[in-house]
């Protein structure tokens, strides 16, 4: 338990951020969720970069779910805000900012990746970008949703994946941790062969103790860069790889 509290509290973090005047404030209605999402789109016509966002604030300090899983931090807010490209979205999860009324926690703990919540950010995308190119960016268990809504379903044109603390396999993620089995999430692991044949780059932190990168790189295999950014933790150290991310 008290390695738990530990990882729930590397989490952590609560901060706010100025919106871009650029950017709207937009929620999309995929059925069974309303998704919060910000959104600069100057050239319809053009590719979209979407940024999903991690797993939020999901679990308090005692290791139990929170009533909301909106998220503290604000990694990949700065990230998304600070991209040049002409069509760029900041897409939150199911339940965070936005609570649906069938939101209930599980959907933030062991369904968090569920077919429904996977179907989804999958909508959501879909709605923002037709059947225009898309690069995703997943930011910690965001990179399990990128992937599974590139690999386990069709209909996106997705031409790039790039992961930055991913879990990208949370079967040996909760090993590792010795944490409760995702037992009601899909899993990247049984999507491998459609989701390698989409370009990627996965950035690990060297100082991760959430997501390390043996995890990562294990799952990867030398399929895909894995890049290593030195004095990272899982949300903290990341700035030095922003430009990299935003000039995909």
């Amino acid at each position: 338990m008290r390695k738990l509290l530990a990882l729930l509290i590397l989490l952590g973090g609560c901060n706010s951020i100025a919106v871009p005047p650029q950017y709207q404030y937009k929620e999309i209605n995929t059925g069974d969720f309303v998704i919060a999402s910000w959104q600069k789109i100057t050239n319809p016509t053009a590719g979209y970069k979407i940024y999903i966002e991690g797993d939020g604030y999901a679990f308090n300090a005692r290791g139990q779910a929170t009533r909301d899983p909106t998220p503290r931090g604000t990694l990949v807010r700065e990230l998304a805000f600070g991209d040049a490209n002409p069509n760029v979205v900041y897409l939150a999860r199911p339940c965070q900012y936005v609570k649906s009324p069938v939101c209930a926690k599980r959907h933030w703990s062991t369904a968090r990746f569920a077919p429904e919540i996977i179907n989804a950010e999958y909508a959501a995308i879909r709605q923002i970008a037709g059947d225009k190119p898309v690069v995703l960016v997943g930011f910690s268990g965001g990179a399990q949703v990128a992937g599974l809504a590139a690999a386990a379903k069709s209909g996106l044109d997705v031409r790039k994946i790039i992961t930055i603390a991913g879990n990208l396999d949370h079967l040996s993620w909760t090993a590792y941790h010795r944490l409760p089995d995702l037992n009601e999430s899909m899993s990247l692991a049984d999507y491998q062969e459609n989701f390698f044949a989409t370009p990627q780059t996965h950035y690990a932190g060297s100082d991760d103790k959430v997501m390390p990168a043996a995890l990562i790189e294990k799952f990867v295999n030398g399929r895909a860069p894995v890049i290593t950014v030195e004095g990272a933790t899982h949300n903290d150290g990341w700035k030095q790889i922003f430009p990299a991310v935003r000039r995909e």
